[in-house]
């Protein structure tokens, strides 16, 4: 190891003491702390993370991180990467001040309460100053930015956002791979509301406990074989998952009395997450390059485990029995096929996260849609209200009646813009290695016998192995041998919902 190298190390190993004291105080922020304390538990959680931003912005260590990446034809694969990470990540914050860095912070922190405080009282009027503010933060970040020939800004100000959450893709990307969804998607979506197939609905809003739903949760976790030793779970009111370090990765879900299978579905997606950095090798963590992976990477994950296990016939078969033990009130003269179709309803609705895996795609097309305008300034924080239920109405025939129900819903505007199209592309990329994995695997066999570690060993080897190492279209066109495609996925949507709705 180079010497620049070590000194690079060294710092990290630092700075990472207070990324996981800020992830501490964020898991904490976001889970039990009391109303009245968020302010100040984000004013802190500020203060360490501009603390980690000084000594990656010392001129010592920068100037490590410039000679190591310099070096970087020397170093392996892992080594490699993270110098070129840290190199990137010099370029976007080489004229951003510690002091600026901060005032960013607080800025985020303010939207956060802000947007907790509106949702509360279903009153956007209370979250839209801060969203500009939020807006005007990424704004001027990009326009801080500097680029060389190995990491050139793009000449659109969104395009820049959206590299941050999924590296090398593009509006141009987006426009044509959502033209396409949206050609085949709308359709498909009147053929199922005409359609005179009616799934049995009525148990599903039978009320359930708190604690019936955390022995459930908890139940599917060991299921699908999430590590207990390196993990753990509680609630918060919008489930998330966080690794805080190697072996402490946590993953949350929300209890609704009337919906007891919401906390199913969010628990088995934050699992997804979290089985995703469980399963990192080790050596990624202990490199400082396990967060290299991209969202769009990490919600194919999830959203595979969630829909294309979580709403299989094989998983409902097997987990029908301990439903009917959990929830008896609820399960009562249901059948396994009646469960299996209650799980993949198709129905237009207005919250993101419970939406079906066929209109969901519809709700983040509306967000990208209105995210991107924002951005580029043609419409103002105070218009986006209408466009929400504009876009809403126009797509899937449904109107917000409230703010909480319609534009608050989201957390993700508190902390910047260009993430939700990665949910989309996750689902993208996982139908394309779906359709590989099931040529090698007996995946419903394996599914319905709950043995989650065979299929957990092949997520591990295939499409988790590189994830840090490559960019994503490098990345799926390694597992697949292909380019990013929606056609696999909807296909599979299709073929799924014209059987069960008998189209």
């Amino acid at each position: 190891m180079s010497e620049e190298l070590k000194k690079v190390r060294s710092v990290l190993a630092e700075a990472q003491n207070y990324h996981h004291a800020c992830a501490v105080l964020n898991f904490d922020q976001e889970t039990i702390c009391p109303t009245k304390g968020v302010q100040e538990q984000g004013e802190v959680n500020a203060y360490l993370s501009n603390q980690a931003f000084k000594l990656l912005k010392d001129p010592a260590f920068e100037a490590a991180a410039e000679a190591a990446y310099a070096q970087r034809a020397e170093f392996d694969e892992v080594d490699r990467t993270l110098v070129s990470d840290l190199h990137k990540r010099y370029l976007h914050t080489k004229n951003v001040s510690p002091e600026l860095d901060h005032e960013f912070s607080l800025i985020y922190n303010k939207a956060f309460v802000d947007w907790l405080g509106a949702r509360e009282a279903s009153d956007y009027s209370m979250f839209e100053e801060a969203l500009t503010g939020v807006r005007d933060v990424c704004v001027k970040e990009v326009g801080l930015r500097a680029e060389d020939a190995d990491f050139p800004k793009a000449a659109d100000l969104y395009d820049n956002l959206l590299d941050d959450y999924e590296t090398g893709i593009t509006t141009a990307d987006l426009d044509m791979i959502f033209g396409r969804c949206k050609e085949r998607l709308l359709p498909l979506l009147k053929k199922i509301v005409a359609s005179p197939k009616k799934i049995r609905t009525d148990f599903l809003s039978v009320r359930a406990s708190d604690a019936q739903q955390r022995e459930m949760a908890d139940w599917l976790l060991h299921v699908l074989d999430y590590d207990f030793s390196r993990g753990g779970w509680t609630t918060t009111e919008h489930p998330f998952t966080s690794t805080l370090g190697k072996n402490d990765i946590r993953v949350t879900t929300h209890f609704y009395p009337d919906m007891f299978y919401a906390s199913m579905y969010s628990i088995i997606h934050e699992c997804g997450h979290a089985l995703f950095d469980q399963l990192t090798p080790i050596r990624h963590h202990e490199s400082y390059i396990g967060d290299c992976k991209t969202m769009g990477m990490h919600e194919s994950v999830s959203r595979f485990y969630e829909n294309r296990i979580g709403r299989s016939e094989a998983f409902i078969h097997l987990i029908y029995p301990k439903v009917c033990e959990v929830f008896p009130q609820v399960m009562e003269g249901v059948s396994e096929r009646e469960l299996y179709e209650a799980m993949n309803l198709v129905e237009p609705s207005l919250i993101r996260t419970e939406a079906d895996e066929l209109t969901y795609t519809i709700h983040i097309i509306i967000r990208y849609e209105i995210e991107k305008e924002f951005i580029a300034g043609r419409v103002s924080a105070a218009e986006l209200p209408a466009l929400w239920r504009a876009k809403y109405k126009e797509y899937l025939g449904v109107e917000p009646q409230t703010d909480r129900e319609g534009i608050l819903q989201d957390v993700h505007w508190t902390f910047g813009f260009g993430y939700f199209p990665t949910y989309a592309i996750g689902n993208f990329y996982n139908a394309m290695y779906y359709n590989r994995l099931v040529k090698e695997l007996d995946l419903d066999s394996i599914v319905a016998a709950g043995d989650f570690k065979t299929l957990n060993a092949w997520m591990s080897e295939n499409v988790f192995a590189k994830a840090d190492l490559q960019t994503p279209k490098e990345w799926i066109k390694g597992i697949t041998g292909r380019s990013l495609t929606p056609d696999d996925f909807l296909d599979y949507l299709e073929e799924k919902y014209s059987r069960l709705y008998g189209l």
